[in-house]
């Protein structure tokens, strides 16, 4: 067993469907590989409830659509030696970012009155204010590392990881491409 510290890699999803973080699991028996070699000490994916002050890799799926969005986006850049943008969501805005071509207020109609039948109404309480535009994660913050596809396939994200475990600087583009 090696005595040299394993790298940290922190995870989240911004605005997006989560397919990202559920490719990641797909990694299936590699997972016990991968935690063999880093602690994943920040996600969805584990308990831990705070980003810690210092992460190797900061892994950001989704765009950045709220307020929300928008402090963990710079946290994670703060924090995280590298940056990488998971999923064509956090590389594009994809389909988060449809909404950019309307109005916020039309948008938020069409979510919560026009397509409801029970006490339709614009919610208030515990929803993180919306910005306009939607924008990718590089929009925002440097990303140091761009994986696209929709979502990026375990394959991907297992060559990506293990290129980035071994120090070496990864070629997304060699395993994956947008709406792959």
């Amino acid at each position: 067993m090696s005595t040299q510290p394993k790298i940290t890699i922190a995870t989240a999803w911004l605005d997006g469907c989560s397919g990202c973080h559920m490719s990641f699991l797909d990694l299936d028996e590699r997972l016990i590989e991968l935690v063999e070699q880093v602690d994943i000490v920040y996600s969805p994916l584990v308990d831990t409830k705070e980003l810690p002050e210092q992460v190797d890799v900061g892994i950001l799926e989704g765009s950045i659509s709220s307020e929300d969005d928008l402090e963990k986006a710079r946290l994670f850049r703060e924090r995280c030696t590298l940056l990488v943008s998971l999923g064509d969501c956090a590389v594009t805005g994809n389909v988060p970012a449809m909404r950019n071509h309307f109005k916020l207020d039309a948008v938020l109609d069409r979510a919560y009155r026009e397509n409801v039948t029970l006490q339709p109404q614009i919610p208030t309480r515990s929803v993180p204010a919306l910005l306009t535009p939607v924008k990718p994660v590089h929009g925002e913050v440097k990303v140091d590392v761009f994986v696209p596809g929709c979502p990026p396939s375990a394959d991907a994200i297992w060559a990506v990881l293990s290129e980035l475990i071994a120090g070496r600087a990864p070629d997304p583009n060699a395993v994956t491409r947008f709406g792959a």
